[in-house]
């Protein structure tokens, strides 16, 4: 099959129903995990507690609940400066403090005080008998203390990414994930007990942010002209070509925008920071492919994690949520993405983007030969394909997108278009020769699939985000 084939047999794909996202709704979450430093090798309970904006990690701290002033307020080392004088003193509650569990309130004071040294026999007295001597009175202000979750770390979510993966690598964390945020900060690695409840996690902090980035976008979009909207933009983990044990990744922020699908290595904050993306394509000549099969809200994943069916590497990597995008001279990205909503997102606002495109250029011309000639071959949205002298502009010929039957290339420069001729019945073969031949078929994809998506009625319509997300 060729390549112009393999185009036209997706165009199929363009006539389904496309997958509906759900409106913006932020969700709110909270609950015990475990935080993993890789750098210190530890391991810790945390509470996380996830609103709209913002996933708080609150770690376990003893507080003084009661007593004098300034017993009560030591917590102000928290929000000390760079130097702090501390005045320590004994305190005969923390040995059985301790060992309470949470929540639970300091020791009686009337209590029998117990240690090795009283539970031995042995006292500094002198005084051979078991007696434990009485403790003092308690004072009115005697401290109390609790163990608290007390708020260690606060990570915004506008423009942060999560990650299952090792860092650098294709490799699967079991049941664990982290979260970055745009400055880079990071929630080290949260380990949960069950592939479902990581899972659970993932989704519900992913949605936050992407809804988050939905809201970014209606605001940006309030600017710019209606051919310099916002379609989509978000985190992916692009994967470098060559052998699995090899391939190194990156993640990279995506955006899709205008006339142009742009790579970046950090999200565009700034009017300026548009101009500085590490890649630009035009949108028209570029082809979006989807590597593996996958179903709606994660679907069949939740089936696999709630059955308990354990991942094997081999699986990890076959059911990996990639695609790639196809440009110019036979190159191509790969990108990986967490979840299956994810990828679907993009696959529709990959169509999404290329159908406004075309519909506003119109038409696109490329240079080309055949037998020896300078000709013109114009892709039309209205007319077709037209064929015309390199310099009268003198039309050869032209046929209807319905009239394209078949292709053939020889994967370099030269490809064979089949059409059939209206009148005749017959097929005509022409011959044509391009310098950059896959960004041409790319752009008969876009403009054919843009046709036939003008005429579907499901196909979602003209508005902007937020409101194209949710038609």
């Amino acid at each position: 099959m060729s390549k112009l084939e393999g185009i036209m047999h997706l165009i199929a794909v363009i006539g389904a129903p496309l997958i509906k996202s759900h409106n913006s709704h932020f969700l709110t979450k909270s609950g015990i995990a475990l935080l993993y430093n890789e750098e210190t090798n530890n391991t810790y309970d945390v509470c996380l507690k996830l609103i709209k904006e913002v996933l708080t990690i609150q770690k376990l701290d003893v507080v003084c609940t009661s007593g004098s002033e300034s017993q009560v307020n030591v917590h102000l080392l928290r929000t000390a400066g760079d130097e702090v004088t501390i005045t320590v003193r004994y305190l005969r509650e923390v040995p059985s403090f301790l060992k309470l569990p949470l929540g639970s309130p300091g020791p009686s004071t009337h209590s029998r005080v117990s240690s090795p040294l009283f539970d031995s026999g042995l006292h500094l007295n002198g005084n051979g008998n078991n007696t434990v001597p009485s403790p003092p009175s308690p004072s009115a202000n005697e401290p109390k203390y609790e163990k608290r979750w007390l708020d260690a770390v606060s990570l915004p979510l506008l423009m942060a990414r999560v990650s299952r993966y090792k860092a650098g690598t294709d490799k699967l964390r079991s049941n664990c994930f982290e979260v970055f945020t745009l400055d880079g900060a990071s929630t080290n690695i949260l380990q949960f007990c069950t592939a479902a409840e990581s899972t659970d996690w993932l989704q519900a902090i992913s949605t936050n942010i992407n809804d988050l980035t939905q809201e970014n976008i209606k605001i940006v979009n309030k600017y710019c002209s209606s051919d310099d909207q916002i379609v989509h933009m978000g985190w992916a983990c692009e994967s470098s070509e060559g052998n699995a044990a090899d391939r190194t990744s990156a993640f990279k922020f995506l955006a899709l925008r205008g006339p142009y699908f742009y790579i970046f290595r950090s999200p565009p904050i700034s009017a300026a920071d548009w101009g500085q993306a590490e890649t630009t394509y035009n949108l028209y000549e570029v082809l979006f492919k989807v590597h593996k099969l996958w179903m709606a809200e994660d679907c069949w994943l939740q089936a696999r994690l709630y059955l308990g069916l354990e991942h094997s590497p081999e699986q990890q990597d076959n059911e990996s949520l990639c695609f790639s995008i196809l440009v110019g001279h036979g190159q191509s990205h790969t990108f990986r993405v967490e979840l299956a909503t994810d990828l679907a997102i993009w696959e529709k606002s990959f169509q999404r983007a290329v159908f406004l495109e075309v519909q506003r250029i119109r038409s696109k011309s490329y240079m080309c030969s055949s037998q020896g000639n300078v000709l013109c071959f114009t892709i039309d949205f209205g007319l077709g394909f037209i064929c015309s002298e390199g310099t009268s502009k003198t039309a050869l010929w032209r046929y209807k997108f319905s009239q394209l039957k078949g292709s053939s290339d020889d994967g370099k420069t030269r490809v064979k278009l089949l059409f059939k001729n209206a009148e005749s019945n017959q097929i005509e073969m022409k011959e044509l020769e391009f310098a950059n031949l896959t960004a041409v078929l790319h752009c008969i994809h876009s403009f054919i699939a843009a046709k036939v998506a003008s005429m579907d009625p499901l196909f979602p319509s003209l508005s902007f985000p937020g409101n194209y997300m949710n038609s």
